[in-house]
Formats: structure tokens, C-alpha cells, sequence
């Protein structure tokens, strides 16, 4: 899929302020610093779509970027960054929970995760979340640049034995520096849009 005209439209902490056209939403979670923000500009070939930060922990609120008015990249704010105060987490935790529940148009959530390493807490808790919430759900593995690529496909399927043992979702590797896997994510996509 090629996107032309990618383009921030609003961030959001309440639902009177989502997006209201009905278009299909892909939403992204995963802890802070996965990669959400690269992972987009990574998927549209834009370096500044989605503002990266160096410091983790940044996006506190609600991002949505329209696709060339076909439907929304959705990025919510990572969780588990420690130097967030316990009353901001809560806060972020509860515009993130509220939109997953109220939010009308979710085609699918893509779930982050790093490649390098095993699942958190905080990882498993968000994972058993979205199973509950029969949501359409595939996993990103990212940050496959930090690893050969010959170990790419052995990490993936050790990360999926760990995290879904039944084998019923799918696990893909994905780097923002290894532009390789782009297509196969962008084909995963499709089917949901």
C-alpha cells in the first residue's frame, strides 16, 4: 500500500474528541520507547509524521493520523516508563483503556513489542487485556535491526511460544532501519481495512 498524503489529525484524551468520520482505525500500543512513532513514519516513508523522542515516556495523550482519508494510524501512549509519576500513569492508563472499550471504529491493533527481549509484566498484562477484549490483534516484533537477520524469524517464533502458545495470532518482525519488512506488515494490515 502506498499512502500519499499522510497527515496528523488530532490528539485526543476524551472520546468527544476521536475522530467522528467512521473511518477504520489500526490502533498501536505497546510500551514506551517500542518504536510506535517510527513504526508509522517507517510505514508511510515520512522521517516527522509522528514525533519521535529520545526520551521515553513523551506521548501522553491520544494520536491520530489520517492515511490519505482511508482510515487512521491511531498511537496511544506507551506505558511502563517509570519516571512518569504514579498519578500520570493512571491518568494515561485510563484515556488508554477508555478508548480501547468505547472506541467504535478498531479494525485491528498492532501490538509492539522488542524482539530483543522477553515480554514484561506490563507486556503480558496489556497482551491478556486485548485477547479479553476480542479485538483483531497481530504482533509486532520490532527492533529487528539489533539482531542478524539469519536470527530474525528464531527470535519472532521464540517470542511467540512465550506469548501466545496456541499460535492463533500473528507474530512479525519489523525494523524503522531495515526497511525489508514494511510489505508484509502493510499486507497483514489490509486485511483488516
Amino acid at each position: 500500500m502506498i499512502i500519499k498524503n499522510p497527515d496528523f489529525k488530532i490528539s485526543a484524551v476524551s472520546p468527544k474528541q476521536y475522530p467522528s468520520d467512521g473511518l477504520p482505525q489500526i490502533v498501536l500500543v505497546g510500551k514506551s520507547n517500542v518504536g510506535k512513532s517510527s513504526f508509522i513514519n517507517t510505514m508511510v516513508n515520512r522521517k516527522k509524521l509522528a514525533r519521535t523522542s529520545s526520551e521515553p515516556g513523551k506521548t501522553r495523550q491520544i494520536n491520530f493520523y489520517s492515511m490519505d482519508d482511508k482510515f487512521y494510524f491511531v498511537d496511544l501512549p506507551g506505558y511502563g516508563y517509570s519516571k512518569m509519576s504514579k498519578q500520570e500513569q493512571v491518568k494515561v492508563g485510563n484515556f488508554i483503556e477508555e478508548y480501547l472499550s468505547k472506541s467504535k471504529n478498531i479494525a485491528l491493533i498492532i501490538f509492539l513489542i522488542d524482539i530483543r527481549h522477553s515480554p514484561t509484566e506490563n507486556d503480558r498484562l496489556m497482551y491478556r487485556y486485548i485477547i479479553d477484549s476480542n479485538k483483531p490483534c497481530i504482533i509486532i516484533t520490532n527492533k529487528a535491526d539489533k539482531i542478524a537477520v539469519t536470527k530474525v524469524n528464531s527470535y519472532v517464533e521464540n517470542l511467540q511460544n512465550e506469548l501466545n502458545p496456541l499460535k492463533d495470532l500473528t507474530f512479525l518482525p519489523y525494523s524503522s532501519e531495515r526497511k525489508i519488512y514494511t510489505d508484509n506488515v502493510w499486507k497483514e494490515i489490509e486485511k483488516y481495512l
